[in-house]
């Protein structure tokens, strides 16, 4: 069998690949060793609820007449058919030992007011602070529309701030501005969504996420993140392109340095002129390419530099009341005992009850989620990928239980919701059901770890060098834009432009 790309992994970063290759007129063909497109963008059934699996929001959606970069992939480029619903707030923040209980709005100004509102003294600092993030994300913009190699004297002339701040921390930048501890906190807790403390996250990253969810608010499908994945398959085969689910691959052909192709479990060969992985380069280069001699060293020292990212422990509830009724007035919740990072961090290592927990009542930004009366309310807290290497089989489903448990007594505490009586179904995940379920490594939900000096701008600038394969492309939560839906997806076209580039230039 030959063609133009042979694409691994149907998760988002995969998905989206083969959608901009199959929408360029590339022959693609798209490799899934799971019955189902979307890796962890999906969703499961217990009882009579459909529990998303790990979407809390997607970012750079935007609405309909002010679209960002992934609506605009998927709508007008591509011609996926799908809904999406706004997200109501941005987050509800409530950490007891700081005493805060805050519902913080989208929009910048609304952001700075309530803030500001909140915390006497903030109004100044918070206004420059957002303007400087607003610079950092327009020069990031600037740079992936150079394709990482940008005019560096137009960036100085036009981002100096962004320069200036490329190399340091969310803690060395942030500080500087002279918040009150209480609005410090108050702007932290997208830190979540990254995985590594302020100390040590990199303040470009950081300022781009904020600035992406406060100024265009946030989305999510109205069918579940699977809704997403499948209108994605559905758009890429009447494009042309072929998927095939069940189908695991062992081996990414090289020849001469070159990926030539893949071959599958089941033995079929497949010749492509590229590869796009969805997949970690730890199993790429550390199982996938054949023959072994076709790893380059300098691939193997970078994996050895790098740290895997965060799993999760998930916990699901479908509960037999409405919101209203458990006292869940918002969408999204940020709760824990205090915005301690360096705390929170340290946690994700320890069999303890969790330090930070990412909150989503799903009913309050999609009504029709759940049957009339009733709720579905998730939490997920961060967890080490070693954090349940000890835990031994026979242990495993009662450690599961006592961390739930714990879970449930700390969300019930901290929302007022009377949860526990009006449980009906749930579900625990933990890096080990990761794991089995999508492959990853160790359990790994965020890709690697991202310090200043792997994070987006390095990565972005050293892409270039780091193809160590001629013809391979990475996509997904490991490639170099970090993991997380947006990145995903729009990391899956940056791959397929990157292909479509070098099979012109050989034509």
């Amino acid at each position: 069998m030959s063609l133009d790309v042979a694409v691994i992994g149907a998760g988002l970063g995969g998905l989206s690949a083969a959608l901009k290759l199959a929408s360029e007129g590339a022959r693609v063909l798209l490799l899934e060793q799971h019955n189902l497109p979307g890796g962890f963008a999906t969703s499961f059934v217990r009882g009579r609820f459909e529990f998303e699996v790990s979407l809390h929001e997607l970012s750079d959606v935007g609405p309909s007449d002010n679209k960002g970069a992934v609506r605009r992939f998927l709508e007008d480029e591509a011609g996926v058919e799908v809904e999406f619903l706004p997200v109501p707030e941005a987050y509800h923040l409530i950490l007891p030992e700081s005493g805060i209980n805050i519902r913080i709005p989208f929009g910048v100004q609304p952001f700075i007011e309530t803030i500001a509102g909140a915390v006497p003294g903030s109004l100044k600092p918070l206004t420059r602070y957002l303007k400087l993030c607003r610079e950092v994300a327009r020069a990031l913009s600037f740079i992936g529309r150079s394709g990482g190699a940008p005019d560096m004297g137009m960036l100085l002339e036009r981002y100096p701030a962004f320069v200036t701040t490329a190399g340091y921390t969310v803690s060395e930048v942030t500080e500087k501005f002279g918040f009150p501890e209480k609005a410090l906190q108050m702007i932290y807790p997208y830190w979540s969504y990254m995985g590594v403390p302020v100390s040590r996250m990199s303040f470009t990253l950081f300022a781009v996420m904020l600035y992406s969810y406060i100024s265009r608010g946030a989305y999510i499908p109205r069918h579940n993140s699977h809704g997403l994945a499948a209108a994605m398959d559905a758009r890429i085969r009447e494009l042309g392109g072929e998927v095939r689910y069940n189908t695991r691959v062992e081996k990414i052909l090289v020849e001469d340095g070159r990926a030539v192709g893949v071959e599958t479990a089941e033995g079929l060969s497949v010749s492509a002129k590229a590869v796009v992985a969805n997949l970690s380069p730890n199993l790429v280069y550390g199982k996938l390419v054949h023959p072994r001699s076709a790893v380059p060293e300098r691939a193997v020292k970078l994996l050895n530099a790098r740290r895997l990212g965060a799993s999760a422990l998930v916990l699901y509830l479908g509960l037999d009341a409405p919101p209203e009724a458990l006292n869940l007035e918002s969408y999204g919740y940020f709760v824990g005992p205090s915005m301690d990072t360096e705390r929170a961090y340290e946690n994700f290592f320890r069999f303890e009850p969790p330090q930070m927990q990412a909150v989503i009542c799903l009913n309050r930004a999609n009504p029709e989620c759940s049957p009339p009366g009733t709720t579905i309310l998730s939490a997920t807290s961060l967890a080490g990928p070693q954090a349940w290497d000890g835990v031994a089989a026979e242990q495993y489903y009662s450690v599961k239980r006592e961390m739930a448990e714990a879970m449930i007594e700390q969300l019930s505490g901290y929302l007022g919701a009377p949860l526990r009586e009006h449980i009906e179904e749930i579900e625990v995940a933990t890096p080990q059901t990761f794991a089995r379920y999508t492959g990853a490594c160790r359990g790994a939900i965020y890709g690697y770890e991202q310090d200043p000096w792997d994070s987006l701008v390095a990565r972005t600038m050293a892409a270039p060098t780091e193809r160590f394969i001629k013809g391979l492309e990475f996509t997904g939560g490991f490639a170099f834009m970090g993991h997380g839906y947006a990145p995903s997806i729009i990391s899956g076209r940056a791959a397929a432009l990157s292909v479509l580039h070098r099979l012109s230039r050989s034509r």
